[in-house]
Formats: structure tokens, C-alpha cells, sequence
């Protein structure tokens, strides 16, 4: 754990994923004394709830820097690429949620369940990236059946909520609900197209070439790298919902070694960061809902593909499950914060 001693700088405190790095440090008792939260100049000279604390709000500049510890960057690439160096330079540990140095040789990219040990350090202060949300979330919920089975390839349709898009894009779909109960036209301004009571592929840029999109891009590469394995295809379709928060996904696996459905459970069961909901008698599987404020990745729909051939013994190397998750907590915040606990020698 993050020692209560160290001061941890929330650089984007005011948005999304900031309020939440700041929730989950507040439901850890992290002394408000030892919180420094940065923002744009727009923000600065107001204050943030903490507890019931107002932290005061620090524009982002390099005195913002002076004395952290640990520095969560809850910013764009933009912002993080301009001054993650900074906070390096003055003594932090920096720990990047953007995609600017994802893909950085360099840089490790870390899911604490799967690669933790490359963020543990008693060195000088380092930089570490915070995978996209969606990888983070499937990558969890995948490890165990990698680690027992392998896996050779996977296609994987998301249902990803709006909030991935940041907080403009939750008050978008609330007012866009009211404006269709009411009988009004919803306007879409941060997506290209009405978000309630809608469906459409996902909001980022699509190669002309390929026709992936860039989140299904990050989802391909950054797996690689942080499986340490480039010769597993995955094959993603990333779409967004109406839904305000956590991000699901639906994956069809093929697995190196056939596995029975007492196999796959057995493996999930002992996976980190996991939870599993699977009752076929109730219908009862997990929803974006009880995901909501979770810590794990909830894993259910766990069955062997009917479309392929079994094996021996009720044993197929062809599996299906769903999962669920929180993609400001374990997608974002919380997974930051878990590498950040791994960074338990601090300068």
C-alpha cells in the first residue's frame, strides 16, 4: 500500500477518473494533508471534496511537483507527454493513465495481476503506464485461462460506457435521456451521434486502410506487450452503449490446451481480481450495475462454443465468457493506484 506518509499528486483531479483516484484514496484513509490536487488553469484556485476536506485545487506546473511522491496522471496524452517528465524530474514516481508512452519500449505497461512485477522498484523514481481501460479489464479476466491453458486467439465485441469518454460525455447522456422522454430531438455534441437509447461503434478514429479504430487498436497492442507475446491475435469490436458507467465484453476464446467447463471455472476461480456470477438456473449473470464501485472484474456466461467440435471428455479448446467491469475503478483509477502500492520503496 501506498504509505500514508507519501504525498500523492492527482494531476486532473477535476475529472472523471481524477474524482475517482481521489475516492479510492479517500476510502484508504490517505491523509488529505498528503493529497495534492492538480488541475488546468481553469480550475485552479478552487477547491475539491475530500472526506469532507476542500483540498485545494493546484494548477499544473512544475512547482506542482515539489515534495510528491507519487504523481497519478489522470490526463490526455497531450498533457501527460508535456509533463510526465516534469514530475520525474522533481522527484515523483509517475504512473500515466493517457496512451502517451503506452507503447514506449522503455516504458513497462502494467496490470498488477499480470505483470506487477516490473513496477516494483527501490530505484529512482519511474514512469509507468496504465493500460486502456478495456485491455485492463479483459486482459484480468483472461490471465488465469492463459496461465492454465493458453490461449492462440480471441475475438472480443465490447459494450463500453460513456463515461469512457469523460465526464462531459455522462452529463451527455442524462440530458439527451431527459430530451427524449420529453419528446424532444437529443443534439449530440460530444459524440457524432445521439448516445440514448443508442448503439454505435465506438467514438475514436478509424484507419481507412485497416478500418480498426483506435481503441480496438489499443486493445490489439497493448495485449501484446503486456503479455509479452505478439503471436496471439485478437480480434476486437469496440461499440458504445447507453450505459453510464463500467464496460462489458463479450469473448470467444480458442485455447492452446482443451479445457472442460469445470476446468474453466476452476482456473477463473483462482484468478486475481476476479469474481465470478454464473447461474444458468436464475438467468443470473454480471451487468455493468454490480459492476459499478467494484474492485474486480466480474466473469460470468462460462461455456464451451456450441458452434465447434468437443473433445474427449467434454473438453473443447473453443470457450465463450462475459465480463464486466468498472472502467474508472479497475479500468483506470484503481489500477493505477494498485501499481502505485507496488512502488512500495518510495523516494
Amino acid at each position: 500500500m501506498i504509505p500514508a506518509s507519501s504525498t500523492v499528486a492527482i494531476v486532473g483531479a477535476t475529472g472523471a477518473v481524477g474524482r475517482e483516484a481521489l475516492a479510492i484514496l479517500q476510502q484508504r484513509n490517505h491523509p488529505p494533508a498528503n493529497i495534492r490536487a492538480v488541475a488546468s488553469e481553469r480550475s485552479a484556485g478552487g477547491t475539491i471534496n475530500y472526506g469532507g476536506t476542500h483540498l485545494p485545487i493546484h494548477t499544473l506546473s512544475v512547482a506542482a511537483f515539489e515534495g510528491v511522491n507519487i504523481s497519478i496522471f489522470c490526463t490526455g496524452a497531450e498533457l501527460s507527454a508535456r509533463w510526465a517528465r516534469e514530475a520525474l524530474n522533481a522527484g515523483s514516481h509517475v504512473i500515466d493513465n493517457s496512451s502517451a508512452f503506452r507503447l514506449d519500449p522503455g516504458v513497462p505497461l502494467v496490470i498488477p495481476e499480470i505483470n506487477g512485477d516490473l513496477a516494483r522498484s527501490a530505484g529512482p523514481p519511474r514512469l509507468i503506464a496504465n493500460p486502456n481501460c478495456s485491455t485492463i479489464l479483459l486482459l484480468t479476466a483472461l490471465e488465469p485461462l492463459r496461465q492454465r491453458f493458453g490461449i492462440s486467439r480471441a475475438v472480443v465485441s465490447t459494450y463500453q460506457a460513456v463515461s469512457g469518454a469523460g465526464a462531459p460525455a455522462i452529463d451527455e447522456l442524462l440530458s439527451q435521456t431527459r430530451a427524449v422522454l420529453e419528446g424532444h430531438t437529443p443534439r449530440p455534441a460530444v459524440f457524432h451521434t445521439p448516445c440514448a437509447f443508442n448503439v454505435f461503434s465506438h467514438d475514436s478514429a478509424v484507419d481507412p486502410l485497416s478500418g480498426v479504430n483506435g481503441e480496438e487498436r489499443k486493445m490489439i497492442d497493448e495485449s501484446a506487450k503486456i503479455w509479452r507475446d505478439t503471436s496471439i491475435p485478437i480480434t476486437p469490436t469496440c461499440i458504445r452503449v447507453p450505459v453510464v458507467r463500467a464496460h462489458s465484453a463479450s469473448v470467444a476464446l480458442t485455447l492452446c490446451s482443451p479445457a472442460s467447463e469445470a476446468d474453466l471455472f476452476h482456473a477463473l476461480h483462482a484468478g486475481k481480481g476476479l469474481s465470478i456470477i454464473d447461474d444458468r438456473s436464475e438467468n443470473h449473470f454480471p451487468t455493468p450495475l454490480q459492476a459499478v464501485g467494484g474492485d474486480v472484474v466480474l466473469v460470468g456466461r462460462i461455456r464451451l462454443d456450441p458452434s465447434m467440435p468437443m473433445h474427449h471428455h467434454g473438453q473443447s479448446r473453443h470457450v465463450c465468457l462475459w465480463l464486466c467491469g468498472d472502467q474508472l475503478r479497475k479500468g483506470a483509477a484503481l489500477n493505477a493506484l494498485q501499481i502505485a502500492d507496488l512502488l512500495h520503496a518510495i523516494a
